[in-house]
């Protein structure tokens, strides 16, 4: 499924299967989830994206074909390829341990070709080695939507009592995360949304509500999912003095004024910006661990455009899968 044009529909075509180069690997797709950084890519809120271009980035298949001088992965292993697809290593961020920084990086469905397809090439040091059990439908979520949610957790801090605004695929799976922490999960969907708010409840969450609202007591720390810029203030106003909101999306409308009242008493305001590989490799292990189940909506990889209007109107409840 390729898009030839930002703000058009992707167009299913048939073409060569493509070769791994040096460093490389060919993967054959078993189940690509659709993450919301894809419409953003669609739909030309992120800019410069490589066209013609296949989208995906939640990638879950086996190894069938290996490029020269890769010697950790091998043919018919099962694999997960994430958004951060290469970095360069030279610059002062990959140097000091960001590569999530990295000034020259490359992105899965982005800036290379992703996993809307039969097979994606990877580069080797990307690519998350992963048990052969499992069902590859229900771990695709956890390569954007997992780890983003786990670095945007980690970047929340410790705080007992914390705020999920946008309860979708990746605060789904976050809840679960931070409840086998031991924490308070409390949920915050757009007003009228009963059902993401039932589904918040089954998680786990001890209080769910309108983003709107005030939770029943004052929050910690807050993490916000959904790409609204006027849930900033609207979570400030939630958190403790000394509290943080995380803004975890890559993209977000414009950020209304707020009185500098409601910053105080050293509330903080944090982003989160791609993923590092030590992300993966920590969240891979507490997965089991934590009991981790995710909800999906599988669609052959034919109905993509389908799959994206269901994401871009809020039908969805979790994650929707393309299965090639």
């Amino acid at each position: 499924m390729v898009l030839e044009k930002s703000r058009e529909p992707l167009r299913y075509i048939e073409r060569s299967d493509p070769r791994p180069g040096d460093g490389e690997v060919r993967i054959r797709v078993a189940a690509c989830g659709v993450c919301r950084t894809d419409l953003h890519v669609v739909d030309g809120e992120l800019p410069h994206p490589k066209l013609p271009l296949v989208p995906g980035h939640e990638i879950i298949g086996r190894i069938d074909e290996v490029g020269d001088h890769v010697k950790a992965l091998e043919v018919g292993q099962r694999v997960g390829v994430p958004w951060l697809g290469k970095t360069c290593g030279e610059c002062q961020y990959c140097r000091s341990g960001r590569e999530n920084l990295c000034d020259r990086p490359l992105f899965t469905g982005y800036t290379r070709d992703g996993g809307y397809a039969t097979h994606v090439v990877a580069d080797a040091r990307y690519v998350f080695a992963l048990p052969e059990d499992g069902d590859d439908v229900a771990t695709a979520p956890l390569l954007c939507a997992g780890l983003i949610g786990w670095r945007s957790l980690k970047m929340a801090g410790g705080g007992k009592n914390l705020g999920l605004y946008g309860f979708g695929a990746a605060a789904h799976i976050i809840a679960q995360v931070a409840r086998w922490q031991g924490r308070e999960v409390f949920a915050f969907t757009r007003r009228g949304d009963d059902a993401a708010q039932v589904f918040a409840r089954e998680l786990g969450a001890c209080w769910a509500g309108n983003s709107d609202e005030f939770p029943p007591q004052p929050l910690d720390c807050a993490i916000i999912y959904a790409p609204v810029g006027a849930l900033v203030p609207a979570a400030l106003r939630a958190v403790r003095k000394g509290g943080r909101v995380v803004c975890a999306g890559i993209h977000m409308s414009d950020i209304p004024s707020f009185p500098y009242e409601i910053l105080w008493h050293e509330r903080e305001l944090k982003s989160v910006a791609n993923l590092t590989r030590q992300d993966g490799d920590e969240f891979f292990r507490i997965v089991s661990n934590a009991g981790i189940k995710t909800q999906t909506s599988p669609y052959s990889l034919d109905r993509a455009n389908e799959a994206l209007a269901d994401l871009r109107s809020g039908r969805l409840h979790g994650a929707a899968v393309l299965v090639p």
